[in-house]
């Protein structure tokens, strides 16, 4: 194998004429530099230079290597440079993907610190919820995936192969109508909304919602279901009918036309940050990550 450190000791010797004005140039010893030639000569199996006396001339192998060197050397400098870049936090990328309510509230937040305290890291941000979003991690599809869980639905060693980056608990709450009958009340038994239409979110957040009305003994009469928080919140504004929403989903949306109420039995899901071990050495994804929990703190 051609080492890089062979070729710039060969395009040296090429430039001066002789081993001991090259290694003056390299500033080591002549031979350093002898020792240097005679293993990329092994390297490339055929003699580089013919001395004749004082003096030293190329090879037809050895002007072919010289012309070749300058390309490789400069595409070597450049390399080193842009990895120094990223590992310096001036260059880089991360593609995120967040679920909806988190792209609207925790996301916007953490990017904004991030481009500020580094302004040549790009990121990239598309939807997805989970499971989906996890699977486009470890399908290699993004480098960082935000992505929730309810306790009731975790399945045992799920995330084991990924780091976990925990953000905050967001509980769900209660949307009814301004002209319900429980608009006005604190505190909702999730059972006295029992005989209402219900309006559901998307598929997770909706297996959740039937498992908890199941065990407070009633099926919800599901009439509409979308997974657009601010179609949910519009549907209940108009009287459509009663709903449950994560906290961060009301964050961002304008309740008109609804109330929120605290809804029991407490129901939370788990926010959380997931990438793979390796990615999580990367600097840029790692300043990511810590931006979104600085964000979650301040949710």
């Amino acid at each position: 194998m051609i080492e890089a450190r062979h070729l710039r000791v060969l395009r040296a010797v090429a430039a001066t004429g002789s081993f001991s004005a090259a290694a003056r140039e390299l500033g080591c010893t002549q031979p350093a530099v002898s020792q240097q030639m005679k293993a990329l000569e092994g390297s490339a199996g055929t003699p580089l230079l013919i001395r004749t006396g004082r003096e030293m001339r190329l090879t037809q192998a050895g002007e072919v290597l010289v012309r070749h060197a300058a390309g490789i050397l400069a595409g070597l400098t450049a390399a080193e440079e842009e990895v120094a870049a990223i590992a310096g936090l001036r260059a880089g990328r991360v593609r995120l993907v967040s679920f909806p309510s988190g792209s609207s509230t925790l996301v916007p937040t953490a990017l904004a610190a991030l481009r500020a305290a580094h302004p040549g890291t790009r990121v990239s941000l598309v939807e997805a919820e989970p499971p989906r979003s996890v699977e486009m991690l470890r399908e290699g599809d993004c480098d960082i995936a935000l992505a929730f869980r309810y306790g009731r639905g975790q399945t045992p060693g799920e995330w084991d192969d990924l780091v976990v980056r925990p953000l905050l608990t967001d509980r769900l709450v209660g949307l009814v109508p301004e002209g319900h009958p429980l608009a006005g009340a604190g505190s909702v038994g999730i059972a006295e909304l029992a005989e209402d239409s219900w309006i559901a979110g998307c598929p997770r957040c909706r297996r959740q919602l039937v498992d908890v009305c199941e065990e407070a003994g009633f099926a919800p009469r599901i009439d509409f279901a979308t997974d657009d928080y601010p179609a949910v919140v519009g549907l209940v504004g108009a009287g459509l009918g009663v709903a449950v929403l994560p906290e961060l989903a009301i964050e961002s949306v304008r309740p008109k036309g609804a109330r929120t109420v605290t809804v029991e039995p407490a129901v939370e899901r788990e926010i959380v940050a997931l990438t793979l071990p390796d990615l999580a050495q990367v600097p840029a994804v790692a300043a990511t990550l810590d931006e979104l929990t600085r964000a979650a703190t301040r949710a």
